[in-house]
C-alpha cells in the first residue's frame, strides 16, 4: 500500500491533482443531490474541500496555491470572454442600474461594518479583515495589508479575520439567494425578461403614407431616426426582396424587423399595422412564400470577422435581405452598422440560387466553429494577468490599487470578446467549450480554496475571537445581500436571475455565480454578474483602504 499513501499522502505534484480531482469528483457528485428541492452544484466542491483539510489531507503549498490561482482565472477570464461580445451593449441600456443596485450592497455592508466595531467594540483593522472575509474579496485584503503596512500598524490579525470569516462569506450568498427563492420569488419571477439585447420585433405594415410614395428604401430609412430592416415586400400578390433602391409605393405590404420599442414609431411611418404575430417561436418562413427562402446561415470566413455588415454589399451583389443576427442567446437588428463577429448566425431572406451564392462567401462551416481558438484563450491569460497586477495610483491614496487575478482576467475577457472582432481577434469559443473550462476553472479552485481554509480553520473559530469574527461576517455577509436583494426583487425590473447575477458580482463571490448559474435558466445571472464585478471588486479595494487609513 506503500504506492497509494505516496500517491494520496505525501505531497507532490502528482499527489496535489489527485488530491484536488478526488474533492471535485465528490464535491461535484453531491452538489447534484436534493434537500427540500435545494442543490449546491459545483458549490459543494469547496465544502469537500474544507473537509478534507480537516481531517488531514495536504498538498504542496506551492501547487495548490498554482491550482488556486489558475482555477480562478480561467473561470473569470472565459466567463468575461462569453458575455463580452453583449457586455457593452447591454451597460448601455441597464448597466448604469445594475450597477447602482450593486453599490447599494456595497454601501450597506460598509456602514454597517463600521457601526458594528463601535458596538462590538472590535478593532477597525481586524474589522476591515471580518469585511473583506464576509465579501470573499482577497484583493481587497491584500489592499488593506499594504495601507496598514504604510501606517505601521500589525496586519496579522486581518488575515485570520478573513480566513475564518471567508468560508460563510461564501455560504452567505447562496444561503440568501435561496431564502429569497423560497419565499418572495413568483413563477414570473424567474422568466427572463431581458433576453435579447436589442429587443428584436417583426411586424407588417401596410403602405398608406402618402409621402413614401415613389420613394426608395434607402431614402425612406436614410431619412428616418429609427433603424429597422425590410425583409419582404408583397405588392400585386408578389413577393420582392427589397433592396437599397427598391421604390416604395401606397398599398405595398411590407415585413419590417425593428426595436419592440419602436413599433407604433412604424406604424406612423408607414399607416397601417397588420395583426399578424410574425414573433412566435417556431415560423416556417419558407411556407410564408413560395419564392422566397429563409436560412440562417453562420458567419465562418474569418477575413470577415469584424467587418461591418453594411460593407459585405449583400443586397447590392446577390439580391438577398439580412433580417437578424444572432450571437450566443441575443438576437440582434441587422443594421448596415452592425459589426459581425467569427460565429454569428445570420438570418437570410432571398431567392434559392442567391442564398447558395451567400452561403459560400459566408462560409456557413458549422463543423469549423468547433474548433475553439485555444491560443486566444492563453493570450487573453497573459494580457489579464499584467493587467490585474499593474498598480494603479489613485489621488489620495498611500499605496497603489491592483485589480488581482480575478480582475484583471475578467475585464480582458471583456475586452477581447467585445473588441477582438474590431481588431480581427478570433475569440469564438462554442458554447459547451465556454462552460466546460468555467465549470472546471471553478472548480479547480473552490477544491484548492477549502483544501487550504480546511486546515487551521476549526482551531482558529474557537479562539475567544474568532466565533465573534464568525458571527460578524455572516452578518455583513446575509444582511445587505437579503435587503438589496428583496428591494431589486420588489421593483419588478429584473428576472430572478439577472438578481442573483447582482448579488454574486457585488460580493465578488463566483461560488454563488456557480449556483445562481445551475438554478436560473439562461445566462442573466453571468451577464449581470459580469456587468458589476469589476466596479464592485475596485471599489471593494478602495474603501478597503480608505477604512484603513482614515479609522485605524
Amino acid at each position: 500500500m506503500d504506492w497509494f499513501n505516496t500517491l494520496l499522502l505525501v505531497p507532490s505534484a502528482l499527489q496535489t491533482i489527485v488530491v484536488l480531482s478526488l474533492i471535485c469528483t465528490i464535491g461535484l457528485a453531491l452538489g447534484r443531490v436534493r434537500v427540500a428541492g435545494i442543490s449546491l452544484g459545483v458549490a459543494f466542491v469547496f465544502f469537500i474541500g474544507i473537509l478534507a483539510g480537516h481531517v488531514g489531507l495536504k498538498a504542496d503549498p506551492a501547487m495548490l496555491d498554482y491550482a488556486e490561482t489558475f482555477g480562478l482565472v480561467l473561470f473569470v477570464y472565459m466567463l468575461g470572454l462569453h458575455v463580452g461580445p453583449n457586455f457593452f451593449s447591454s451597460l448601455k441600456h441597464e448597466g448604469l442600474a445594475l450597477n447602482m443596485w450593486s453599490f447599494a450592497v456595497i454601501a450597506i455592508g460598509t456602514v454597517m461594518a463600521v457601526l458594528m466595531a463601535k458596538v462590538t467594540g472590535v478593532e477597525m483593522a481586524d474589522m476591515v479583515g471580518v469585511l473583506c472575509g464576509a465579501t470573499t474579496n482577497t484583493p481587497a485584503l491584500g489592499a488593506a495589508q499594504q495601507a496598514l503596512a504604510h501606517q505601521g500598524v500589525a496586519s496579522a490579525n486581518v488575515a485570520l479575520a478573513t480566513a475564518v470569516t471567508y468560508p460563510l462569506g461564501v455560504l452567505g450568498v447562496i444561503i440568501a439567494i435561496v431564502i429569497i427563492r423560497k419565499t418572495l420569488v413568483r413563477p414570473s419571477d424567474l422568466e427572463l425578461k431581458h433576453a435579447d439585447d436589442d429587443h428584436t420585433y417583426i411586424g407588417q405594415f401596410i403602405i398608406v403614407n402618402p409621402a413614401l410614395e415613389g420613394r426608395t428604401v434607402a431614402q425612406v430609412s436614410g431619412s428616418s431616426k429609427m433603424r429597422f430592416v425590410i425583409s419582404r415586400l408583397w405588392r400585386n400578390g408578389e413577393v420582392i426582396v427589397p433592396k437599397a433602391d427598391t421604390v416604395l409605393h401606397t398599398g405595398d405590404n411590407v415585413l419590417v424587423v425593428m426595436s419592440d420599442d419602436e413599433v407604433d414609431a412604424m406604424e406612423i411611418l408607414f399607416g397601417e399595422k397588420v395583426n399578424t404575430d410574425w414573433n412566435k417561436a417556431k415560423i416556417d418562413w419558407n411556407h410564408v412564400d413560395a419564392k422566397v427562402e429563409s436560412r440562417v446561415l453562420v458567419l465562418s470566413r474569418r477575413v470577415l470577422n469584424g467587418k461591418r455588415l453594411g460593407q459585405l454589399q449583400l443586397r447590392h451583389t446577390y439580391g438577398v435581405n439580412v433580417s437578424r443576427v444572432s450571437r450566443g442567446d441575443i438576437r440582434l437588428l441587422a443594421t448596415d452598422n452592425l459589426r459581425l463577429q467569427y460565429g454569428d448566425r445570420l438570418v437570410v431572406v432571398g431567392q434559392s440560387d442567391d442564398l447558395d451564392h451567400v452561403e459560400k462567401f459566408l462560409g456557413n462551416a458549422v463543423q469549423v466553429l468547433s474548433e475553439p481558438n485555444v491560443g486566444a484563450i492563453f493570450l487573453g491569460v497573459i494580457l489579464g494577468l499584467m493587467l490585474g497586477t499593474l498598480p494603479l495610483s489613485l489621488p489620495g491614496m498611500t499605496s497603489a490599487i491592483r485589480l488581482g487575478i480575478a480582475g484583471g482576467p475578467i475585464v480582458v475577457g471583456i475586452l477581447v470578446g467585445a473588441l477582438g472582432p474590431r481588431l480581427h481577434v478570433i475569440s469564438y469559443t462554442t458554447r459547451s467549450a465556454s462552460l466546460m473550462l468555467r465549470q472546471m476553472g471553478l472548480a479547480i479552485y473552490l477544491a484548492g480554496l477549502g483544501l487550504d481554509a480546511g486546515g487551521g480553520l476549526f482551531e482558529t473559530v474557537v479562539r475567544p475571537e474568532g466565533l465573534l469574527w464568525v458571527a460578524i461576517g455572516f452578518i455583513l455577509t446575509l444582511v445587505p445581500v437579503l435587503i438589496v436583494g428583496i428591494s431589486a426583487l420588489f421593483s419588478r425590473k429584473y428576472d430572478y436571475g439577472t438578481i442573483c447575477g447582482i448579488l454574486c458580482g457585488s460580493m465578488a463571490n463566483p461560488m454563488a455565480l456557480g449556483y445562481a448559474s445551475d438554478t436560473t435558466k439562461g445566462d442573466a445571472a453571468s451577464i449581470s454578474y459580469a456587468s458589476v464585478y469589476p466596479l464592485g471588486m475596485f471599489l471593494r479595494v478602495v474603501i478597503a483602504q480608505i477604512l484603513v487609513m482614515c479609522l485605524v
